[in-house]
């Protein structure tokens, strides 16, 4: 038999090390402290530690089992399943036999405490030991315990924890030398805080590779390193990779899966589909061998510990769930979400990081994207009711005043940045709301939010406290809050930090008419008190909004001649980047869909309740990201067209007749599919159909699949919808048809702006910045000047190495900006407007297409823009241009 098929021997509470592991606990309890103090104590002790002596420490908070006596040696227990075949982390499906060992557990108060031998870690190469607590309740049913502060969960929320060592992935990682560098304490002995970059690139990882993995988002990164380092020409899809000091992936922690109301058997990732079970053996009086008689833990420990295993077989399938990321169940946030993780290790997300901090340019920061201010429905099936309030637009709010639950919050959150990341955005702080009974006040509990920023970072000693944003709308989503948001609570509350400006807050719509003057109140905010604003244009929530805009609205169609140009160009627009990271202060920030013109909405297949529903919000997305050529390409849109939608009309038709008939029955799946049936097919009398949506669709060519919709047939074309929608979003599609010169402009940018960090500051003393707002055309100009002596604080350093002026430590740089923001082409005299002469100015980099012959008097055109720099100054070298992807 081989090695790996050998059951683990001796698998075992260790009883001596229990006790001092109770010894402790106990100990904590008595502290002098607050009880939150005490319970981040033991929150660092709870989950699943594998030590270096080859024993394994459990610790388990379970509030639900406090008031329970134990009245059964099979009450409460640990259950450790063992693989007996190697399991390949790649496969999309296997079978896999474990033999189950239940250990006993010592209940300390609200805790469970065990030491146990005898178990197998989990590295890169080989499986751990899976492992989770289970309870059986006075009625006799069994209930698993999950473990909230899991290192890794390779087949989800819902299937047990893989014990990993997670002490030696961090012995192993490569870039030790850059978090040593990056950790030196300040003169005063603080910790670090690491600073901000220059830059931002937000993430969507399942859509940033053609692999949609973590392993595939490093792959690129590697080749584009590789490439830089030999001098190689960069193609254009590459190109919008780089130029930034950071990336900021959206969340990456485990979301949501999806669960039918019948049954989960056929498509949970870890399913059981069959129990050996074995009889326990007998067991002897144990006053006569036990030392311990009289402990009844003690007794109950003695009587298990060499309990026969049972064997289970498991189905094990690769976690293919889609999601933006914002939709979580909180339990093993810690970890990295499965379905992102192409070889499902905890290493993988590592190496990404590993592979950022040593690029070969220069090291790129990565930031996570935190969302701890709500929790999905799904939770409940998960985590004690203890860490809920109640429920709210999103599922339910988070009892972050409870100490307990507020210290394992923040316990998960200082696990996930230990995986080496710079950096967090804070989600929808906003959320964090409680009801004060001294004031009789619903508040915001920034106290926690500042405390999220304090987190620190500890990596082989390596301590670090994170670069932070805030994405905080308060008072949203009271009536009228786009209006009355400051959008400066946070950052004012916690100096240093960051927080999401006006201009990348949820309703932005750069492709309607008018747009920049609508937003200039906001537009001058940003130019006055910007400096730690994140700026920019598109991001996961703009770019889906955008799919949003009524067909009927005023659109700028100088963006494009449909609907999708128009939205790609909206918020991939040279003049309004030129604009953000040419002259505007603040923290630039820009999203990879939007970059590279790839489609982009709201997609998950987690929903089988109200997966209808969805779609029928997404609609919009057909109109606004889908070109019917690129439906019609054999590679996309698969599903929908195996059920009959073999052209993007079609879909159209019918998608906009749902929409309209969830919101006539009031997102009654039964009554939509009664309203289907009385006007689709041949039997349909369209005297009596109830929709004339439906009844103008049902014309020869309806697709078969329609005839006859019931109920599991609307659930069928939500799931064939959110899936094909979610893979049209993946970048792979627009590698191919990016315009080079574009690409090239947007590289040079980010590198005129990393070539001057100054540009963050606010405007100040003879600064300007104006519009000039007509019936037929907005125009932005201004001309600013370097404030040296805001640069005590290091900002105005450049970190490149391209443009030895930047850093001049006697001239003062300077910017003259002109962009055209909508409306008519214009002939301008730039240098009247600003009383320059611009025989003094050189043009350092312009959109592309305007070329002037002299910059006294030319023409610009809406999208289109220049920046002009003083003609001494010399100018950065172009960056590489190369084939297609």
């Amino acid at each position: 038999m081989p090695e790996w098929a050998t059951p683990r021997q001796g698998i075992s509470l260790d009883l001596s090390e229990t006790q001092k592991l109770l010894d402790w606990a106990e100990a904590v309890g008595h502290l002098e402290d607050t009880i939150f103090h005490q319970g981040q104590v033991y929150a660092q002790r709870l989950g699943a530690h594998y030590r270096a002596d080859g024993l394994t420490e459990f610790g388990f908070w379970t509030p639900e089992l406090a008031a329970e006596v134990i009245q059964s040696e099979r009450t409460l227990e640990l259950e450790i399943l063992v693989p007996l075949q190697p399991i390949d982390f790649r496969a999309d499906q296997q079978t896999v036999d474990f033999q189950r060992h239940r250990i006993p557990v010592m209940q300390q108060g609200e805790y469970v405490w065990a030491v146990v031998a005898g178990l197998t870690a989990g590295t890169r190469d080989q499986a751990g030991c899976f492992y989770w607590l289970r309870y059986v309740d006075p009625e006799g049913r069994e209930h698993p315990i999950r473990d909230p502060l899991a290192y890794s969960l390779p087949y989800g929320v819902f299937a047990p924890a893989e014990l990993y060592d997670m002490d030696r992935l961090q012995r192993e990682r490569a870039d030790l030398s850059y978090l040593h560098r990056t950790a030196v304490p300040g003169e005063d002995g603080d910790l670090p805080r690491l600073s901000p970059p220059t830059n931002i690139l937000q993430i969507h990882v399942k859509t940033a590779s053609p692999e949609g993995s973590v392993e595939g988002l490093t792959r690129i990164y590697r080749t584009i390193s590789d490439k830089l380092a030999a001098g190689d020409d960069l193609t254009p899809a590459e190109m919008a990779y780089v130029g930034y000091e950071a990336v900021q992936l959206l969340p990456v922690e485990p979301t949501i899966e999806y669960r039918r109301e019948d049954t989960n058997l056929d498509h949970e990732f870890f399913a059981v589909v069959g129990i050996n079970y074995a009889e326990d053996p007998d067991t002897e009086d144990p006053d006569d061998k036990n030392p311990d008689a009289g402990n009844p833990q003690a007794e109950h420990a003695t009587a298990r510990v060499n309990a026969e295993p049972t064997t289970l077989t498991v189905t094990l399938r690769q976690p293919n769930t889609q999601n933006w990321g914002y939709d979580v169940p909180i339990l093993g946030s810690a970890a990295t979400n499965p379905a992102v993780l192409g070889s499902l290790r905890p290493d993988e997300m590592v190496d990404l990081i590993v592979t950022l901090h040593n690029f070969s340019q220069g090291p790129i920061q990565v930031i996570y994207d935190l969302v701890y201010g709500h929790a999905d429905n799904q939770a409940l099936e998960l985590l004690p009711q203890q860490f809920f309030k109640g429920p709210n637009m999103y599922g339910q709010d988070l009892n972050h005043q409870l100490p307990q639950v507020r210290a394992i919050l923040l316990e998960m959150q200082r696990r996930k940045i230990n995986t080496g990341v710079d950096g967090i955005r804070v989600d929808g702080g906003q959320d964090f709301r409680f009801f004060n009974p001294l004031s009789g006040r619903v508040e915001h509990d920034d106290m926690y939010l500042i405390a999220m920023s304090d987190v620190v970072q500890d990596i082989q000693g390596h301590q670090r406290l994170m670069f932070t944003i805030f994405e905080d709308g308060r008072p949203w989503p009271e009536e009228g809050w786009e209006e009355k948001s400051t959008y400066r609570e946070l950052m004012e509350a916690k100096p240093g930090s960051f927080q999401w400006g006006p201009l990348v807050f949820a309703h932005n719509t750069p492709t309607l008419k008018g747009f920049w003057d609508y937003k200039w109140p906001r537009v001058c905010e940003v130019i006055t008190q910007g400096d730690h604003w994140i700026t920019g244009c598109g991001n996961h929530d703009t770019v889906r909004r955008g799919n949003q805009i009524d067909l009927n609205a005023d659109i700028n169609w100088n963006l494009g001649d449909t609907l999708p140009r128009a939205l790609n160009r909206a918020y991939n627009n040279p003049a309004t980047l030129l604009w953000v990271y040419g002259f505007s202060p603040g923290l630039p920030m820009d999203f990879l869909n939007a970059s590279l013109e790839t489609p982009w909405g709201f997609f998950r297949n987690t929903d089988d309740r109200y997966g209808v529903k969805v779609v029928a919000e997404e609609v919009g997305f057909l109109d606004w990201e889908i070109e019917p050529d690129f439906y019609a390409q054999p590679d996309t849109f698969p599903q929908l067209k195996a059920l009959g939608f073999d052209n993007l009309t079609a879909l159209k038709g019918f998608a906009k007749a749902l929409q309209a008939a969830m919101v006539e029955t009031d997102y009654d799946l039964e009554a939509v599919a009664q309203i289907c049936q009385g006007c689709l097919g041949q039997g349909a009398d369209h005297q009596t159909c109830a929709l004339p949506a439906l009844r103008d669709i049902n014309q020869p060519g309806l697709p078969d699949f329609l005839a006859n919709l019931d109920v599991p047939r609307l659930k069928q074309f939500a799931m064939a919808f959110m899936e094909d929608g979610h893979d049209s979003c993946n970048v792979v599609h627009s590698a191919d048809t990016l315009d080079p010169a574009l690409a090239h402009f947007f590289l040079s940018l980010r590198q005129f702006r990393r070539d001057r960090p100054w540009l963050r500051q606010n405007l100040s003393g003879s600064d300007r910045f104006n519009r000039i707002s007509e019936s037929t055309y907005t125009l932005f100009y201004g001309h600013r000047t370097q404030d040296r002596s805001l640069e005590e604080g290091g900002l105005g350093q450049s970190r490149s190495q391209t443009n030895p002026q930047a850093n001049s430590p006697t001239v003062p740089q300077s910017v003259v900006m002109i962009t055209h923001m909508g409306g008519d082409p214009v002939t301008v005299t730039l240098g009247d407007w600003l009383q320059l002469d611009l025989n003094e100015w050189q043009v350092a980099l312009a959109t592309p297409g305007l070329a002037p012959d002299s910059l006294q008097r030319f023409e610009i055109k809406d999208g289109e823009g220049l920046l002009l720099v003083p003609a001494a100054l010399t100018l950065n070298p172009s960056p590489n241009l190369g084939e297609g992807l």
